[in-house]
């Protein structure tokens, strides 16, 4: 096989960086600097354990090194990369596929993570790929990636079908994570940035929120979509408690 060490080095501080960058600002501030000032409006209005932040942060480096692994293996193989789909220049399909190309990426990505999400819910499966992630039954930042090994395996399988099936520029990936990576870490943070009301207006009711997924991570059923929750309405897996859980965590008083 050929593997570029150096490549690897490069792909994993370059996705390191931003998610512990972004995940480490949002923590620092809601965690420390803000913290009892915004203690009230926190979904579970207990924090974890220092050793919760510690396990989701090695969970999540690990996580960090299995999709750089998997990247330069594969994508980023002399004899393999003529078999993916990556272009360099705009041009060769054009601007209006170029930017098309971004919400096609969001639906397959949201199809694909809830439906593996609920395989591995699976009692056979759960235990060895997504246990590790629901050990964070009140997330923080650190959790968005806290994965299994097995589990970041699974998870980083959209970055395989994307390069073997849709034509993907050289910029595609790198700008589509960097919002998962965004969304990812709101929905772990453990405060709900949209509005009072969102969750019932004619697109939030679609949209998958902070409160949402922790109930996830709170109940472990129901609730299992990334960015959208359309799925969840669709095969009547959204919670039933979820909008009366939304309305509570907004009406808080300061």
């Amino acid at each position: 096989m050929n593997f570029s060490t150096d490549k690897f080095l490069e792909i994993l501080r370059n996705v390191g960086s931003r998610y512990f960058i972004l995940a480490g600002i949002i923590f620092i501030l809601c965690y420390f600097f803000l913290r009892n000032r915004i203690a009230a409006k926190k979904i579970q209005v207990s924090f974890p354990k220092n050793s919760d932040y510690l396990r989701e942060m090695i969970y999540s480096l690990s996580s960090m090194i299995i999709f750089s692994l998997i990247v330069t293996a594969i994508v980023f193989n002399p004899s393999v990369r003529p078999y993916t789909t990556i272009y360099r220049e705009i041009a060769e399909y054009g601007l209006a596929y170029y930017l098309l190309a971004f919400p096609i990426m969001f639906v397959i990505h949201d199809t694909y993570f809830y439906w593996i999400h609920r395989m591995m819910h699976h009692p056979v499966l759960f235990k060895w790929f997504h246990l590790v992630h629901h050990k964070s039954t009140n997330p923080s930042p650190w959790a968005a990636y806290a994965f299994h090994p097995l589990e970041a395996i699974l998870e980083n399988g959209i970055i395989i079908l994307f390069y073997f099936t849709l034509p993907m520029h050289v910029t595609h990936v790198p700008i589509f994570f960097l919002f998962s990576i965004i969304y990812n870490i709101y929905g772990h943070m453990g405060w709900e940035l949209y509005p009072k009301g969102f969750n019932t207006t004619q697109i939030g009711r679609w949209v998958n929120t902070a409160v949402a997924h922790n109930q996830h991570h709170k109940y472990f059923k129901g609730n299992y979509g990334l960015y959208t929750l359309f799925w969840d309405r669709v095969m009547g897996t959204i919670r039933t408690d979820y909008d009366a859980a939304f309305d509570q965590v907004k009406n808080r008083k300061i």
